[in-house]
């Protein structure tokens, strides 16, 4: 039996692909679209992709399951459970709880375990060729390291009302009944880690046990003793901001995403023939990848701000709603591998329209962001301040009068911001205050600063000046 683990730090998200060696056939469970990399993983281990399938209707990351199938004639399995309204709108053969993929030697078996989403399915992997009795289980958004996953989702980002409740209680069941009652040895796979928004404490290591998960999870003395009510209250407090891209994940992903097909290089374009057609008026508009620090000291007016780097996939998707932003995309890359790399983590989140790329931003600066110092905000009439961290960092601690709203909600939520006004935003050190700054200015707002430091530097100057003793 072979088990890959191949996780991506950017999303926090995890994807399966489990062969047997003695047959050469595999299946792949929630794979992203870069599918090329399974492929590959495939052919180095010498095993036919047989069988793809996934947990439940993602809302974070834009599925790879159709594109997989589609490439390597792979039977796609798709959750046939949850009812009408969480039926799929693309082809796939029905997984329903009970039922058994036979991989070579392997059992791939269909556990329905609804809460997160009312569809979900988790699987529980059997080594026939060497025992009777489950070893591993991938549990998608169900069972995380040290967490549960949320069942709020579905209101905070997809428009359901207080669906949360009855999914905090299908949760609670399904614990109960399909996760308690297994063996202390079976491994447990989740379908993200540290980081990922599907919950409020994901643990930081990639697996665990049931028996771990047992003796020390929050949530398993309030199912061992029957208190729903209070696993419920725990379970719905604090849960983190949901960006808003979630929802469009869930409708794309749930009518079966646009197949990429082999993908040609990202062409170069000419500095000189992008100038004219960046803009609100133009049909092209900017991706500025550099660092925060140097596109503040020569920002480009009108560019989306996502730095390239560990979090390019999730700053892009807080960044750049594709329903709304018609013109084609432009990205500041090094060559065409590094734009190839920008255009895959891209098409993670659905944000596929990429015109090219080019290597130098000569012509399209303007000078230094606009910022504010801290000392200096008091001077600045009539400001809106936008705090753009979580709601906890802001309950934390904020300045007077400030509204908070996540970096991933402002591309989706702006219509009641102020464009007769300067906006003031900020968030803890400066990177989240850029991405936002540059939703705001590529939406057409017109006076956007940045606060110089953000909340770390207002708290190191104002706070600290107004916390000093007074002379006597």
């Amino acid at each position: 039996m072979l088990f890959q683990h191949i996780y991506d730090e950017d999303l926090a998200q995890a994807s399966y692909l489990i062969g047997c060696q003695a047959t050469g056939e595999a299946i792949v469970v929630d794979p992203r679209r870069d599918v090329e990399r399974f492929v590959a993983l495939a052919e180095r281990h010498g095993l036919r992709i047989a069988h793809v399938t996934e947990t439940h209707i993602h809302a974070d990351f834009q599925s790879g399951s159709r594109e997989l199938a589609a490439r390597t004639g792979a039977r796609l399995h798709l959750s046939a459970e949850g009812g009408p309204d969480w039926s799929y709108g693309f082809e796939g053969e029905p997984l329903r709880h009970g039922d058994v993929l036979k991989v070579g030697n392997l059992r791939v078996e269909a556990v329905h375990t609804p809460g997160h989403t009312p569809e979900h399915l988790s699987f529980l992997v059997t080594d026939g060729a060497t025992t009777e009795a489950p070893g591993f289980f991938l549990t998608g958004d169900f069972v995380f390291v040290g967490d549960v996953g949320r069942p709020d989702l579905l209101d905070e980002a997809a428009g359901g009302v207080d669906t949360r409740f009855e999914g905090a209680k299908r949760l609670f069941a399904s614990l109960r009944d399909h996760f308690l009652p297994l063996p202390d040895f079976v491994q447990v796979w989740p379908g993200h880690g540290a980081g990922s928004a599907c919950g409020k404490a994901l643990g930081a290591v990639a697996s665990t046990t049931v028996g771990y998960e047992r003796l020390v999870a929050w949530w398993a003395p309030y199912v061992q003793d029957g208190d729903e009510q209070g696993f419920v209250d725990v379970l719905l407090d604090g849960q983190p901001d949901a960006p808003l891209y979630f929802g469009r994940m869930k409708v794309t992903n749930k009518a079966g995403p646009a197949l990429l097909g082999e993908r040609p290089p990202v062409p170069e374009l000419a500095e000189g023939a992008v100038h004219d057609r960046l803009g609100a008026a133009g049909d092209l508009v900017l991706v500025d990848t550099r660092v925060v620090e140097d596109g503040a000291l020569d920002h480009v007016p009108g560019a989306y701000v996502v730095p390239e780097g560990k979090k390019f996939a999730t700053y892009a998707s807080y960044a750049i709603d594709p329903e709304r932003e018609r013109r084609d995309l432009v990205l500041l890359a090094a060559d065409a591998a590094q734009a190839a790399w920008m255009r895959d983590r891209l098409g993670w989140t659905g944000i596929d329209r990429v015109a090219g790329f080019v290597t130098s931003l000569e012509g399209l600066t303007a000078g230094p962001a606009p910022s504010v110092a801290p000392a200096e905000l008091d001077q600045v009439k009539d400001a809106f301040l936008l705090d753009v961290r979580t709601a906890t960092e802001h309950a934390a601690g904020a300045i007077p009068g400030a509204l908070q709203r996540h970096v991933g909600r402002i591309a989706f939520r702006h219509d009641d911001l102020p464009t007769d006004r300067p906006i003031v935003v900020y968030c803890q050190t400066g990177a989240r205050s850029a991405v936002a700054a540059g939703v705001l200015r590529a939406l057409g707002f017109q006076d956007v600063r940045e606060l110089t430091g953000s909340y770390d530097g207002y708290a190191a100057t104002v706070l600290a000046k107004d916390a000093r003793p007074v002379p006597v």
